[in-house]
């Protein structure tokens, strides 16, 4: 028996790259504002970063074809007295995305199908109830219209954005600011990252507090937690000289980490990204120039480094695109949208393969845009995981590895194969010639027919060949691609 020596994994050679300059967005003023916020939110349609605005504030909402320079007279979303803090897309609903604000409001903003003409004022809906500035928007995962908005004031509320009205209002639970909030995979809980060094996992519809872990991160700095798919704790904070770490919890057992991991001694917050189909966390700094990327797995030491990208400028925010709005034919698992200075630079994270098939082992069925529950369904009690959609369908072949067959020059033209000597098309055509075509030479015919026939007949065999070449080579492909994953 070996001794396996290096951990099997498909995503050890996950490799990052940032796309050509002229897919960036170019000349984008970033906000300036001091909130450890993303700044950034995407989705398959569109890309929102909120940006520098004199007279209260504002983000851009561009599709996500608009790529180069942007105009600085591009219209804006623009309804806040005070500058944004936080936006977040609605999971079910590509066009509807929240923004909160200094302003102490919650704004819910319908974006036209083809992205903004003129700049928009007039939100569906504004959500009044914060007495300090609102600086966390979630929404909920499952259940339609349920939004999640915390303030500077240590309130969760948790709203009805159909009817415009305040479900539950969780004022007693935080003592200090609140850092952020993460909802599990069916909703039916979320977790929060306090001032006061505490992780909270809370029940929003009993108002009650379901675990605490006290002092997570012994450090003074923001930390953040976030839910895992099967019901971890994945937090990131900093020790009492000022490491930043990682951690992952078992709620079911607070007491002591199941992993803890030191980074560095960079003072930027640590921003995590979780994808739930492949268990990774990708992990970026607020002024850092890298994304680090992990997996966790089921086995000690639970959470495994893979690999750091790493490029010149620092970042200024980061956004996510979700699953379902990746190109799944170059293997990309992951594409996050930097925030520079003064520009936007997808990054594109990639699993090398050789074949060009559909990779069912890297993208397992995700979740979809349609809702599993109504607000009034979650607020009874019911409880729905996201309902899934297989991204089979966003397949595209590549194009190199294309089968085609040039059926042109057989049946393009119906007239048959011309006879050595014979004119060419269009040549004028002697007498001899003619008396060959004309229509009561019923033996000519005769011939001609005979010869297409030929023709088609060959065609048909040909036809045939060709499918049963193009099966032979699907299931060599295949079967290919079973043993460069190891199912074979």
């Amino acid at each position: 028996m070996f001794r396996k020596v290096v951990r099997q994994s498909k995503f050890r050679h996950v490799f990052g790259q940032p796309v050509k300059n002229d897919q960036c967005y170019e000349d984008i003023r970033v906000s300036r504002v001091t909130w450890d916020s993303t700044f950034c939110a995407v989705n398959p349609k569109f890309l929102a970063v909120i940006v520098e605005a004199s007279g209260g504030g504002a983000f851009l909402v561009l599709p996500l074809s608009k790529t180069g320079r942007i105009d600085k007279a591009y219209p804006t979303v623009c309804g806040h007295t005070g500058p944004v803090l936080d936006i977040d897309w609605c999971p079910h609903n590509d066009e509807v995305i929240a923004s909160g604000s200094e302003d102490c409001t919650v704004m819910v903003w319908q974006i036209p199908e083809n992205g903004l003409v003129s700049p928009l004022t007039e939100p569906v809906v504004v959500l009044e109830g914060h007495t300090k500035r609102v600086g966390i928007i979630t929404w909920h995962p499952t259940a339609r219209n349920v939004l999640l908005s915390a303030g500077c004031d240590n309130v969760v509320l948790i709203w009805n954005v159909g009817t415009a009205e305040e479900l539950y209002r969780l004022d007693s639970l935080h003592p200090d600011l609140i850092y952020n909030v993460s909802w599990n995979r069916n909703g039916s809980l979320f977790c929060s990252a306090c001032k006061d060094k505490s992780v909270r996992i809370i029940d929003p519809r009993r108002g009650a507090l379901v675990a605490e872990r006290e002092k997570a991160h012994e450090g003074a700095r923001p930390m953040r937690a976030i839910f895992l798919a099967d019901g971890k704790v994945f937090t990131t904070g900093f020790s009492r000289m000022s490491e930043r770490q990682l951690a992952l919890w078992d709620p079911e057992n607070f007491g002591e980490p199941m992993a803890l991991q030191e980074l560095d001694s960079s003072n930027g917050a640590l921003l995590p990204f979780y994808d739930p189909d492949t268990s990774m966390v990708y992990v970026c700094g607020k002024g850092d120039s890298s994304i680090r990327y992990f997996e966790i797995t089921d086995e000690p030491p639970y959470i495994h480094f893979l690999n750091t990208f790493t490029s010149k400028e620092p970042q200024r925010g980061m956004g996510s695109m979700p699953k379902r709005g990746l190109e799944v034919s170059k293997c990309e698992i992951a594409r996050f949208y930097k925030l520079h200075e003064r520009k936007c630079e997808p990054i594109v994270m990639t699993v090398p393969r050789k074949s060009d098939l559909f990779q069912d082992d890297l993208y397992p069925d995700t979740a979809g845009p349609e809702a599993a529950l109504e607000a009034e369904e979650w607020v009874s009690g019911r409880d729905a995981n996201p309902i899934l959609i297989s991204l089979r369908e966003a397949y595209v072949p590549s194009k190199q590895r294309d089968l085609k067959v040039n059926r042109r020059n057989v049946l393009s033209d119906s007239r048959p194969a011309a006879a050595p000597g014979s004119p060419r098309p269009g040549a004028s055509t002697p007498a001899a010639f003619t008396s060959i075509a004309a229509p009561g030479s019923s033996l000519a015919g005769a011939g001609e027919a005979g010869k297409l026939e030929e023709v088609m007949q060959e065609l048909r065999a040909l036809r045939a060949l060709v499918k049963e070449q193009g099966d032979r080579i699907c299931r060599l492909e295949e079967q290919l691609g079973r043993v460069e994953n190891g199912d074979a």
